[in-house]
């Protein structure tokens, strides 16, 4: 799995093109920054590559890129060597939601194949919303790889060994990702993407968002339509009993809705599995408090 010629604990790939971030980036990371890319799986999977140290590799959430972490690369990337991916047809790809595998199990075996081919050893691995979920997958099947693990509020659903009330109809999550998808599909994409955004953080949310979040959003909105039929399994008790990877799963005090439910669920069942709250955050954290955010991460990332 290694690319001929790797040096461990050299960046390896192809530099693509220099990358200059939205307006919230840190300017001293933005002008030094490429986007560089790696074959992984058939695709070429974009993502950028700052600070020295031990590497801890990031996964985007829904409508997310490289990008997402933005905020925080700056004071990461002062001790860890921080790698931003950008999922298979996310950003920088501009897709039209067609096609066969835009698949959890693929994103799964992507991120895999990532770390396999970075060629850095083992690496912490920190997820967001649905790339918490990838990343929840990614330690349950190849626990090798990992050092640490940090899941920002997973996305998901809880099967009926985690919550007595979980039915099999469709949940409310997924009733509106397919909504806003259907949205998306008749290039509707501003009403489809307020629809989802209001749902995590609230009626009105997607009308106070800045500019530079936003246009992030729309660049990837057409990966909606790929969600609805992504065969996203719950989560089972039995799972997290079983994850080895030592884990934070952090909270935004704010968050609305089923996913602070979902990480209460998930910490208590994970063995030594450890809790954060950032109080006055969203779902999106560590945009909202990144210096508070990486105070949090870098303590458990140092602990013993």
């Amino acid at each position: 799995m290694k690319p001929a010629g790797a040096v461990p604990g050299k960046r390896v790939g192809k530099t693509r093109r220099s990358w200059d971030g939205p307006a919230t980036a840190t300017p001293s990371i933005t002008r030094q920054s490429l986007m560089q890319t790696l074959s992984i799986n058939g695709y070429e999977m974009a993502y950028l590559d700052v600070g020295q140290g031990p590497p801890l590799v990031c996964v985007h959430g829904t409508l997310g890129d490289f990008r997402t972490w933005s905020a925080v690369l700056g004071p990461l990337s002062k001790t860890r060597r921080v790698i931003s991916i950008s999922l298979r047809h996310f950003f920088p790809e501009h897709w039209d939601g067609t096609g066969q595998d835009y698949l959890i199990a693929q994103h799964v075996s992507d991120v895999i194949d990532f770390i396999e081919k970075l060629n850095a050893g083992t690496v912490d691995l920190m997820g967001h919303s649905r790339g918490g979920h990838i990343c929840f997958r990614v330690a349950e099947q190849r626990p090798e790889l990992l050092r640490k693990l940090i899941l920002a509020e997973p996305g998901g659903e809880l099967d009926q060994s985690l919550d007595p009330s979980a039915g099999s109809s469709l949940s409310p999550r997924a009733a509106n990702i397919a909504a806003s998808a259907e949205k998306i599909r008749a290039d509707d994409i501003e009403g489809g993407l307020k629809a989802f955004f209001d749902m995590i953080e609230g009626d009105g949310a997607w009308t106070r968002l800045p500019a530079a979040p936003k246009q992030q959003l729309r660049d990837n909105a057409y990966t909606l339509i790929g969600q609805v039929g992504e065969n996203r399994r719950p989560y089972k008790r039995l799972e997290a009993e079983s994850l080895k990877t030592p884990t934070l799963f952090v909270g935004g005090g704010n968050t609305k809705g089923a996913l602070p439910r979902v990480l209460r669920a998930l910490a208590a069942h994970v063995p030594g599995g450890k809790t954060a709250t950032i109080p006055g955050a969203g779902h999106w954290m560590f945009e909202q408090a990144p210096q508070e955010f990486c105070k949090i991460v870098l303590e458990f990332l140092a602990s013993a």
